[in-house]
């Protein structure tokens, strides 16, 4: 920076221009460089299952689990190879390895990383011996490593390891003052256990603690209580989140709509939206996709198409999953001529469902004998998608049989 400061104060003005082009130049090529090098690191690391070569090339390419995005992303997937095979002796080769590579003063956020991703490798021993060591590595220890460890709880899925840390562990190291991502934390391990009647306390405890909960925290009350069937207690979070000042807007309802949609429920779902609607609060996107996704799964081809037409008259744009649901839906209804301009629109947002789905679509239109319009949706795919070419051509194959 000081050099650019003595260019821009003591040279001609282009060429000051010319010089600030340069290093603008260099360090975008630098960037895009950089991000050409992790794309390929990820790319490798999908594809290799070899333990010792998964170490080599983390390694190779320097990878830590703090740094820019496509950095965690291929350490996660690192991790997750390993530990999906059972090198658990690898994925603790990698992690330690990356808080004590770590210069002086060491980062918490490499620990807050390395907890976490022990608690998905199903390794919580682990993550708990990360963050008892934490003085040892001369880390100082925070919240965040904390909520980390909750969420390593969480991760594996040790519910009663959750509630321990929450009530024991944090006392043991000073008292750590907990936040708001803390009692979310230890909320859901509550809610997810079958326990979300305790979780009343916890809501208590934060108001005790000036802590204000958030819409997200009743949200996790709501999903527990409807896992646990427990109807007049959803109602009853309504009321308090209104006690306590929190807006019930379209992201609580989106909440039971989804609850309701998993149980085969879709129809209450639609009912309670349009309540919801009569009080002149507007469903979005997220809505719509919930009840199309739901009416799909209980085979209800009508109501789906009549959700989506509702959902794009009212300006909300549908997702992929939106589209994918509804051709799904209409393949197996029998429906191949509305599923191809589906298919069509789905395409020209680069969106293509499942190759199964897709062939399904295909063969559906030539047993309609609509044997050019499969024809065009296979090279369509071919153009746009170079992924399964093989496969197509496999398929394109047949229909000159």
């Amino acid at each position: 920076m000081a050099s650019l400061l003595r260019i821009l104060t003591s040279e001609p003005l282009a060429h000051k221009v010319n010089q600030f082009r340069l290093i603008s130049t260099a360090s975008s090529l630098l960037t895009s460089n950089h991000h050409k090098k992790s794309r390929h690191v990820l790319s490798l690391l999908r594809t290799e299952n070899n333990p010792d070569r998964i170490l080599e090339i983390c390694r190779s390419a320097s990878l830590t689990p703090d740094h820019h995005h496509l950095h965690r992303v291929a350490f996660s997937v690192a991790v997750a190879t390993l530990s999906s095979a059972k090198h658990l002796a690898a994925v603790s080769h990698l992690l330690d390895g990356v808080i004590k590579s770590q210069p002086h003063p060491k980062p918490e956020s490499f620990a807050v990383r390395v907890i976490i991703l022990y608690g998905r490798a199903n390794m919580l021993e682990r993550s708990l011996q990360t963050f008892h060591d934490l003085e040892r590595y001369e880390i100082r220890r925070t919240v965040k490593s904390l909520n980390a460890l909750l969420l390593a709880c969480l991760a594996a899925r040790d519910y009663e390891e959750a509630r321990r840390v929450y009530f024991e562990t944090r006392k043991e190291y000073g008292g750590i003052e907990p936040d708001l991502e803390t009692y979310n934390r230890i909320i859901k391990a509550l809610c997810e256990s079958n326990s979300t009647g305790s979780s009343y306390s916890i809501v208590a405890e934060m108001e005790r603690r000036r802590v204000k909960p958030r819409a997200s925290t009743f949200g996790l009350m709501i999903e527990g209580f409807y896992k646990e069937e427990k109807y007049d207690e959803v109602r009853r979070v309504v009321r308090l989140m209104r006690e306590f000042g929190v807006h019930v807007g379209i992201a609580t309802y989106n909440v039971m709509v989804r609850c309701l949609c998993e149980r085969k429920r879709t129809r209450e779902a639609k009912a309670l939206l349009c309540g919801v609607m009569s009080t002149r609060m507007r469903p979005n996107s997220v809505t719509y996709s919930l009840l199309i996704h739901g009416f799909c799964s209980e085979g209800d081809l009508d109501e789906a198409m009549s959700v989506f037409e509702v959902m794009v008259k009212s300006g909300c744009k549908p997702g992929c999953e939106c589209y994918f649901d509804l051709i799904r839906c209409l393949c197996k209804g029998g429906d191949f001529e509305t599923a191809l301009v589906l298919c069509r629109e789905s395409m020209e947002s680069h969106w293509v469902p499942s190759f199964s789905v897709m062939r399904w679509l295909v063969h559906g239109l030539v047993g309609s004998n609509k044997v050019d319009e499969a024809r065009e949706v296979i090279a369509q795919v071919k153009h746009k998608f170079s992924r399964n070419v093989h496969l197509w051509n496999q398929v394109e194959a047949d229909l000159s049989r």
